[in-house]
């Protein structure tokens, strides 16, 4: 009988010698060749989107297995301070953490301050963690752009837990929700009665809640336990398969990490019992493919020659109020 070839062969086949070499490094858990293979998906060369789809598809057969966290919060509620202390806890566990950070771009410059790790000082310098701050280049959401794969990108390296830490922008924090496991809201003492957790649409796609920087104020901290719990009492949980619990914890003290930690890995036990965590993760892969399509299709219709040639005229008229922005809409949209 044939000898089958094995995965890392198939995945290889039809790359160069550079990208089967960022494969090779990928695959084998090394730190420099996973960040230039994120470099490259985060480019916006043409030659690059190319060699990023090339590269991609032959670190899919070793992505899936990690977990993946989505932590967001206001600004200043502590969540790099968290992170750290997960981190380190996890390392402790035996476990590799990776961390894609994603910060506010400047909406005039595109710049970004990409200080993730001067924050988690001791994690970075942990052989066993991966922290990658991105600039959010003005996507929506609260997410770099190219997230989703720089996530696989990380699975297929070899790491257990992959924690997305957003920008903290508020509603908009679903597209985080939408690309990972579980979906972690950190909140402070203080911040508002019931009343007010309710008026935030992002509690309703929240699988856990923690009040950080609990030591500050105990008392205020367990007030706001209280009213959030009364809160989501309010609303629909956004699975009939789990209570969204709310912790209190000190990152800064490392006080209440651990369980934290224990009602992460109980609720993937729970989704996946009842098999709604293999569900979840099929319909974010669909929902990615549809966001690509209409990303793409935007794209293409920019650059297409007759919208090109016609768009300064018609974004005139419609600027002077000759003709209106559907008619304008509808013109363009009939080259395609």
């Amino acid at each position: 009988m044939p000898e089958l070839p094995s995965p890392t062969t198939t995945a290889n086949a039809g790359l160069d010698a550079a990208d089967r070499s960022l494969v090779e490094g990928v695959t084998a858990g090394q730190l420099r060749p996973l960040a230039k293979t994120i470099t490259l998906i985060e480019s916006q060369r043409e030659d690059h989107k190319l060699r990023a789809q090339r590269v991609l598809e032959a670190l899919l057969p070793f992505t899936g297995k990690a977990m993946r966290v989505g932590i967001s919060g206001v600004p200043g509620v502590g969540k790099s301070t968290f992170i750290e202390a997960l981190g380190l806890y996890l390392i402790e566990q035996g476990l590799r953490i990776a961390v894609l950070a994603v910060n506010p771009s400047s909406s005039v410059t595109g710049g970004s301050i990409l200080g993730d790790k001067t924050r988690m000082e001791l994690l970075s310098q942990n052989p066993a963690a991966f922290i990658r701050p991105s600039p959010s280049a003005c996507s929506l959401g609260g997410v770099a752009e190219k997230t989703r794969e720089s996530m696989l990108v990380c699975e297929a390296a070899g790491f257990d837990v992959i924690i997305v830490e957003t920008v903290g922008v508020g509603q908009s924090e679903t597209a985080v929700a939408g690309m990972t496991d579980i979906f972690c809201l950190l909140q402070l003492p203080n911040a508002g009665d019931d009343l007010q957790a309710i008026k935030k649409g992002i509690m309703e796609i929240a699988d856990l809640i923690v009040i950080n920087k609990a030591d500050i104020d105990p008392a205020a901290a367990m007030r706001a336990r209280a009213q959030i719990k009364t809160a989501l009492h309010m609303l629909r949980p956004a699975s009939p398969n789990w209570t969204v619990p709310v912790l209190t914890l000190s990152a800064l003290h490392n006080q209440g990490v651990t369980e934290f930690w224990t009602a992460v890995t109980d609720y993937r036990k729970a989704l996946t019992a009842s098999g709604e965590f293999a569900a979840k993760r099929q319909q974010q892969a669909m929902a990615w493919m549809w966001e690509l399509i209409d990303s793409g299709l935007r794209s293409r219709f920019r650059n297409h020659p007759l919208v090109k040639q016609e768009l300064p005229e018609l974004a005139r008229a419609v600027k002077e109020g000759s003709t209106t922005p559907s008619l304008a809409a509808q013109r363009l949209l009939g080259h395609l």
